[in-house]
């Protein structure tokens, strides 16, 4: 249902193959797990996110809402299912989710905890728990309003409607749109440019706005001094100061330490 495959750039991409729907399941949830274990242990310098088959994905499978006797069995398993983006939006490299097709409920939740989200021209986005009496539990609601702000999470998650990748561009929920055609590979190769990047600076990057995310730009200020300093330490930003002093700017090469 998952394949977590490594490439020589660095970059690792993750598929959700679990067709016709890559449906949300108790097994595919087990999978997403040992997968973002494995990325925390062995990190690669950058990750994609994508799916295989016509859709990203048409749900969660209802019969797991279906096997939950009362309300704390419920609360198992939804923070259960809650630790899948959470573990990702803290992955210490850049992550990179891409939507080439209908992008429901969980995948879209998933999307919105990785640091880019492409999609396709084609693509659409939903959060359509109300058609069976539910709210979201995976965090899309608060990171769509994140995002896009309060009363567009409201609107977005009250009616259930599907929205096109252009909108939610306008809404700053997507980062770009990119035309079908080649759409794939056009999300890998922004995937493998992040790669080959200053990986340990773009990690600091995602602490400092983790830490506008808790406390604003004040929180920020305290911490960014010291994530920044850190970076005296790395490889890269040794090498990249000594390139650009003596070959100019854009000629560094970054290898993540």
């Amino acid at each position: 249902m998952l394949r977590l495959e490594r490439e020589s750039s660095g970059l690792a991409v993750l598929t959700i193959d679990a067709p016709p729907l890559n449906l949300y399941t108790a097994a595919l949830q087990e999978e997403l797990l040992a997968a973002i274990g494995e990325l925390e242990s062995a990190r690669p310098r950058a990750l994609l996110v994508r799916a295989a088959g016509k859709v990203v994905s048409g749900g969660v499978d209802v019969s797991v809402f279906a096997e939950q006797a009362d309300a704390g069995q419920a609360k198992v398993l939804f923070d259960r299912m809650l630790q899948v983006p959470e573990r990702i939006a803290v992955l210490p490299f850049p992550t990179v989710f891409a939507a080439h097709g209908l992008c429901l409920t969980w995948t879209f939740e998933v999307a919105l905890a990785c640091d880019l989200l492409v999609a396709s021209e084609r693509a659409s986005f939903g959060l359509v728990e109300n058609v069976i009496g539910l709210t979201p539990t995976m965090g899309g609601t608060q990171r769509l309003a994140a995002r896009a702000g309060v009363a567009r999470a409201k609107e977005f998650v009250f009616t259930g409607d599907r929205y096109p990748a252009e909108t939610l561009r306008e809404w700053g929920v997507v980062n770009r749109v990119l035309p079908a055609e080649g759409f794939a590979e056009a999300a890998r190769e922004l995937a493998v440019r992040l790669a080959g990047g200053p990986t340990r600076a773009h990690a600091a990057t995602k602490r400092v706005l983790a830490h506008y995310e808790r406390g604003g730009v004040a929180e920020a200020n305290r911490e960014v001094t010291g994530i920044a300093a850190e970076l005296f330490e790395t490889e890269d930003l040794r090498g990249g100061v000594r390139s650009f002093l003596t070959e100019g700017p854009g000629k560094a090469t970054f290898n993540g330490r």
